[in-house]
């Protein structure tokens, strides 16, 4: 969540002041206007990939795309005026400076590779817009399950391998003919790309009961790891909504609670 103004010790003139403009830069009409910019600024890098494009409009181009970071910096100054050191609590802040960073230094010489890293600037639509910032925050929030997950079907994956490369790998070299071989063909077994046509069907006349092997493994591997990984995820997103109902919840007992203090002062006088 983007830090909140909120007064300040201080002047109150300028407390007020900081938090009317930190109000209005993460306000709606400034959000839109910026996501706005971040989809143009996309387009303009796509369309300097063309030649043709290049060769038409070029330094069009390449001052419009100035004039978009040009804002953006500005979108950065403003926030660090309004929220202060407060800006860098927040991981979304602190991506959207780092994109924003990296597109100002200089793309030349043995920096060359950043002018590619500068399509990067299209992933601040990931902290520009809620639903895409829920996501992210739920994929980051399932990685712990998401880890343990993969151990499993790291583990399910060795065992097979090793069991394929002793059982099949002196007749088919070409799939199970080491550990690596072998891991590579259970890959592709997974993402059942080919699989049967490619691999299975083949080796089924040599070994007809070679089916034994293949169904657990797709059975284990694709549908109840993948599936376990969904409900992770789910639970995940679930976790962050039930997070903010409840932030929302607090809020509102707060101010129901603040409005029930003024009552009773009322009534006291």
């Amino acid at each position: 969540m983007p830090p909140r103004p909120e007064a300040r010790a201080g002047d109150p003139a300028t407390a007020a002041w900081r938090q009317r403009l930190g109000n209005w830069v993460e306000g709606v009409p400034f959000t839109r206007f910026i996501i706005f910019l971040i989809v143009v600024n996309a387009i303009i890098l796509g369309l300097e990939t063309s030649d043709r494009m290049m060769a038409l409009g070029g330094l069009f181009l390449v001052g419009l795309n100035k004039l978009i970071l040009g804002v953006f910096v500005v979108e950065i100054v403003l926030k660090l005026i309004a929220f202060g050191p407060r800006f860098f609590r927040s991981g979304w802040n602190i991506f959207d400076f780092l994109i924003v960073s990296i597109s100002l230094v200089p793309a030349s010489g043995p920096l060359e590779i950043l002018r590619a890293l500068r399509i990067l600037r299209v992933l601040r639509l990931l902290s520009q817009v809620p639903k895409l910032r829920v996501i992210i925050e739920s994929l980051l929030r399932a990685l712990p399950g998401m880890g343990w997950t993969a151990l499993l079907l790291m583990l399910v994956f060795y065992v097979f391998a090793v069991m394929g490369t002793m059982l099949f790998g002196e007749d088919f070299p070409e799939y199970w003919g080491n550990l690596g071989l072998s891991l590579f063909s259970l890959f592709q077994i997974m993402t059942l790309e080919s699989w049967s046509t490619g691999v299975a069907r083949p080796m089924m006349e040599q070994y007809p009961l070679i089916w034994l092997y293949f169904v657990p493994f797709i059975l284990v591997s694709s549908f109840m790891v993948l599936n376990l990984f969904i409900a992770i995820i789910v639970t995940a997103t679930q976790s962050i909504h039930a997070d903010e109902e409840e932030e929302q919840r607090q809020e509102l007992m707060d101010q129901l609670r603040r409005i029930n203090e003024r009552l009773e002062r009322i009534e006291s006088k």
